[in-house]
């Protein structure tokens, strides 16, 4: 029990050599204090949230913003990450139905990120990932069905691509 809890405690840490480019650059930035705040303090407008990843870490407390927050140069990295909803055209795509028919589809896709961390963390680019998988998931729904489906059912379609949020 004891041996997990030491793991766990040293895979927070960022151990010796992380803690000494820290202080490091705390000293760095006390010397050069006036020239420092350039380079230290971050806004975050009312709709973003930054991640901050210290050593490639994120810092505890998660995701900061909206507001002024202070950053270590060189050591601190910034993800910012809008929360507004964002619209985007899906292109036409080229879908086979049931029946054998070729049609041209397109679509409007709407999303949002809840989760900045889980967003900056899980998926190298969110936005391209959404393009992509409202494309393919049009192309699935799409070809399972008739053309004669398609067009009467458009809004349990529509339904069906939904994803709860």
């Amino acid at each position: 029990m004891q041996s997990e809890e030491s793991k766990n405690q040293a895979e927070e840490g960022f151990g010796l050599c992380g803690y000494i480019l820290i202080g490091l650059s705390y000293i760095i930035v006390i010397f050069t204090f006036p020239l420092s705040l350039l380079f230290c303090i971050k806004i975050v407008k009312e709709y973003e949230r930054a991640v901050i990843l210290r050593l490639g870490r994120i810092l505890s407390g998660g995701a900061k913003g909206p507001g002024l927050f202070f950053i270590l140069p060189c050591i601190d990295q910034i993800v910012t990450t809008d929360l507004r909803t964002i619209t985007f055209d899906v292109p036409p795509q080229e879908i086979l139905t049931k029946d054998s028919l070729s049609i041209t589809v397109d679509a409007v896709c709407y999303f949002r990120i809840f989760d900045p961390v889980v967003s900056v963390t899980n998926v190298e680019n969110a936005q391209v990932s959404t393009r992509l998988l409202a494309a393919t998931t049009l192309r699935n729904i799409l070809g399972t069905r008739t053309l004669q489906e398609i067009l009467q059912d458009k809004e349990i379609i529509a339904q069906n691509m939904q994803v709860p949020s």
